[in-house]
């Protein structure tokens, strides 16, 4: 069923967007600045569920690319997010019909909103991977076997680009390239998809989880219960631990902002390793929870959810882990997001404690 975002829904639905981010997908305030200006300006956004989709419909991502860090210094504007999109457009000489979020963290929730609104165009209650990853590869269309590419960009300065690539890795490794040439975020448009390959690779109803999300730590601080166990509860996931963030290591690489950060507890520390996004959960050397799963940091209070580049020395601060779409821990997808890939010598461990046998192997 069809519903609509007003600016109204933009902080909670941000807020629940951040949480699912996993650390990454930019500052959600600067998302939800942009979405908001766009909705006043141009209208309120309908979002229609996959099985609302024509089988001929015309679906296009729309994303920020590069290191959350930058984007804070460097604001888009409502020009440099739709650029992609008529430039995309104009090179499949046919109309979009649909925009939808390539992830469902961070600033990706909320820009795919400003360019629907700014466009015109309905956007999807679906995303590429029910979570946020570093890379543009790293999404459940490429399992599907839909390409990327065209994949068409924009900068702040007026500069656009429509790029062809051979596969969606090689789409990844030239526009990486471009992105830090021009400032280390940019705004991109591809993975074009009809109604039919959208149902088979989308996760469906992202954005309302988001805002389920958002309105679930509201209602908790109103009624004066635990926001971060209401949080767990709507995920189905698990806290793994609590404590004060006392060491930050963080540095903007290549586009992508990498780090780690300790937390101590009580009698014991926990290590979180990231690229943009958490990817690995440690106690005391110990793995707890690895990507592909969800590893998220919440204030301790308040359940507000801290990004990577938000995280500061003092903080008292709860990490919850849920568990992902399973078509992550498919062998194919455990090559493009395991530990792994990463360059982590550990097994990617699902939620419920087991090991994947294909990341054990690689291990």
């Amino acid at each position: 069923m069809s519903w609509t975002i007003t600016a109204g829904d933009i902080p909670g639905l941000a807020r629940g967007a951040a949480v699912l981010g996993t650390g990454g997908g930019g500052d959600p305030y600067i998302g939800a600045l942009l979405a908001t200006q766009a909705l006043r300006a141009h209208g309120d956004v309908t979002v229609v569920g996959l099985d609302e989709l024509p089988d001929d419909a015309v679906v296009l991502t729309v994303a920020m690319m590069g290191a959350p860090t930058v984007m804070v210094e460097k604001l888009p504007s409502l020009d440099e997010v739709t650029a992609p999109v008529h430039a995309l457009g104009a090179y499949l000489r046919r109309p979009v019909t649909h925009i939808a979020c390539a992830e469902v963290g961070g600033v990706n929730s909320t820009i795919p909103i400003a360019a629907a609104a700014a466009l015109g165009l309905p956007l999807l209650d679906a995303d590429g991977m029910g979570r946020a990853f570093p890379e543009l590869q790293m999404v459940l269309p490429t399992l599907s076997g839909i390409t990327a590419s065209p994949l068409a960009f924009s900068d702040e300065k007026g500069n656009v680009g429509v790029l062809h690539t051979v596969d969606n890795g090689w789409t990844e490794r030239i526009a990486r390239v471009a992105c830090v040439e021009m400032g280390c975020s940019v705004m991109i448009s591809g993975f074009s998809m009809s109604g039919v390959q959208a149902r088979e690779a989308l996760v469906p109803d992202s954005l309302s989880l988001c805002v389920e999300i958002g309105r679930t730590i509201a209602s908790a601080r109103d009624e004066k219960v635990d926001p971060v166990d209401a949080v767990v509860a709507l995920l189905g996931g698990r806290e793994l631990f609590a404590g004060k963030v006392v060491d930050v290591q963080r540095a903007t690489t290549t586009g992508f902002a990498r780090g780690r950060a300790r937390i101590d507890g009580a009698d014991a520390s926990l290590e979180l390793s990231f690229q943009n996004e958490h990817l690995i959960a440690e106690l005391d050397g110990r793995a707890l929870a690895t990507t592909p799963d969800l590893i998220m940091v919440l204030e301790h209070d308040t359940g507000e959810p801290i990004t990577t580049e938000a995280l500061r020395y003092g903080q008292r601060v709860r990490v919850i882990s849920a568990p992902s779409d399973e078509r992550w821990h498919s062998a194919e997808a455990l090559a493009m997001v395991g530990p792994g890939y990463f360059g982590y010598e550990l097994p990617a461990h699902r939620f419920d404690g087991s090991v994947d046998a294909i990341e054990e192997a690689a291990a």
